[in-house]
């Protein structure tokens, strides 16, 4: 089947939501996410230091943490011919410590290695040119996940490097954190087994902690919160049509059998959109 009549039939097989059945749907799923869920989570924190500064006095047991900054997806870019990432939430405290909180539903996702690698991410990011080395600051990577994925059954892992000769620790200020979201023990009364419930938990009305239930209630529950929402998921729903559109329009343009213009129809994309991407990856179209 050719490209045309392939995009016909699929166009035929969806229905098209009307935008009052779109803003359902939308609603619909609202109600459903959880702080655990990374979209969630990052407006949750989204210019409230002192909500982040709240939970990381629980994960950290550090009693007196103030952040002085406080922001959600910081890009790491900076690492020329290395992996990027965004960061779901990257704060400093006022004396200097730095921390990273990430949300993981994927087990995948969590691996120490990706978290050694945020870790490496943020030294590189860190240290200016010149700078002596032992002026690195203390970091926490801090991984909240949905499964065990140490398989220990505790609610916690405070991960630092140690002498292996000696057995002793080996304080580099590099610290990384699981949060184990499934943990549950309901003998345990403690800040952090309430606000793993609280992760977990998509109404604000059975949550333990009311500064998590108070920020998700006004998502959740206050017409300016839910209208912030909405609109977050309709952007979302725009980017991932976009970069369909234009993973559609590299696969043709690398076949090089298709004119600019029959691209163009095919993808959905404007001619000049399609010029553009051909220009940038030299690709030459029949």
């Amino acid at each position: 089947m050719n490209p045309m009549a392939s995009k016909k039939k699929k166009a035929e097989e969806i229905k098209e939501l009307t935008p009052e059945e779109q803003h359902q749907q939308d609603l619909e799923r609202l109600e459903k996410l959880r702080p655990m869920d990374d979209t969630f989570m990052r407006e949750l924190f989204r210019n409230d230091k002192k909500l982040a500064q709240f939970v990381l006095r629980i994960i950290t047991g550090i009693k007196d943490l103030k952040l002085t900054s406080e922001e959600t997806q910081y890009d790491l870019q900076h690492l020329f011919g290395a992996r990027s990432i965004c960061l779901d939430v990257f704060a400093v405290d006022k004396l200097g410590r730095i921390y990273n909180l990430e949300v993981q539903r994927a087990d995948s996702g969590a691996s120490l290695q990706r978290v050694r690698y945020h870790a490496g991410a943020l030294a590189v990011e860190l240290l200016p040119t010149n700078q002596d080395f032992s002026e690195l600051p203390i970091t926490y990577v801090i991984f909240i996940t949905e499964n065990d994925v140490r398989g220990k059954g505790l609610p916690l892992h405070h991960i630092a490097r140690y002498d292996y000769t000696t057995g002793e620790p080996v304080d580099d200020g590099e610290h990384i954190i699981f949060v184990n979201g499934a943990y549950q023990n309901k003998s345990d009364k403690s800040k952090l087994a309430k606000l793993i419930h609280d992760f977990n938990c998509s109404d604000p009305d059975e949550m333990y902690l009311p500064k998590i239930a108070e920020k998700t209630r006004y998502y959740k529950r206050t017409p300016e919160g839910v209208s912030r929402m909405c609109k977050l998921m309709e952007d979302m729903r725009n980017e991932t049509t976009m970069r369909e559109k234009i993973q559609t329009a590299l696969r043709m343009l690398a076949k090089g059998k298709y004119s600019l213009e029959e691209i163009a129809e095919i993808s959905e994309l404007s001619l000049r959109d399609v010029q553009e991407l051909a220009d940038k990856h030299n690709f030459v179209a029949a």
